[in-house]
């Protein structure tokens, strides 16, 4: 990787559940399929991209894959960009297993990953931007824009807050909730989450987009605490 100043964000200094580890990485790949619908996302991402088959798609934060397996059949070629080296090669055992060979994977993250290659129709960044304050998650898509051809579309999903008078009762039915969801592990690293991660309010969110250069197709609010947009690069 490139070296940075000594003020850069440290990206591998990681806030919350520690990913760098097999046992975190297996575990986190047993709730991502309890808690989430990825056959639905997979649909969800290309209708609202208009994803083509000849596109090139950069999935940022790919985490143990699952996202990219899933819609690589809809492109030419993927690249799936992740900081740990756990999550990674989860991800390429994943891949190989289910026979997908278009997908090139690549360690970086927000902030560090240097793309050499094809230049990038559509990027795909979920549940990742929220291990970045907001300064960051500002230029994290200053060079999320820069990576995307002209006209180029951009899904973000991650975790947001709305604005409330009383967080306590906000944060208690979410924690109950994801326990009777996922179980109490799950729970646990949701508490983990709002103590020490850096998930945002959605009014910030959408300004950091707008002022990265995006132009907001969409604002998507209807899954609770989780949110979906879809912009497009100038």
């Amino acid at each position: 990787m490139k070296p940075y100043p000594d003020w850069y964000y440290d990206e591998e200094a990681q806030k919350g559940v520690d990913y760098r580890k097999i046992e975190a990485v297996q575990a986190y790949d047993l709730k991502m399929q309890q808690l989430r619908n990825l056959e639905q996302e997979v649909e969800e991402v290309k209708e609202a991209t208009r994803l083509g088959r000849e596109e090139v798609l950069l999935d940022m934060g790919t985490g143990t894959g699952e996202f990219a397996v899933g819609i690589s059949p809809h492109c030419r070629l993927i690249y799936a960009v992740d900081p740990s080296p756990a999550m990674l090669e989860a991800a390429r055992v994943k891949a190989l297993s289910r026979g997908r060979e278009n997908i090139a994977f690549q360690r970086g993250g927000l902030l560090t990953y240097l793309h050499r290659g094809e230049p990038v129709d559509v990027a795909v960044s979920q549940l990742a931007l929220h291990h970045l304050p907001d300064f960051w998650k500002f230029v994290a898509l200053q060079r999320i824009y820069r990576l995307l051809k002209p006209g180029g579309r951009l899904y973000l999903r991650d975790v947001v807050f709305p604005v409330r008078e009383d967080y306590r009762p906000y944060f208690e039915e979410i924690i109950a909730e994801t326990g009777r969801q996922a179980g109490e592990k799950a729970a646990g690293d949701f508490k983990i989450h709002i103590k020490e991660e850096y998930s945002t309010f959605d009014w910030v969110m959408e300004g950091l987009l707008q002022k990265a250069g995006f132009a907001l197709e969409k604002a998507d609010y209807s899954h609770g605490f989780l949110a979906a947009y879809l912009c497009t690069k100038k």
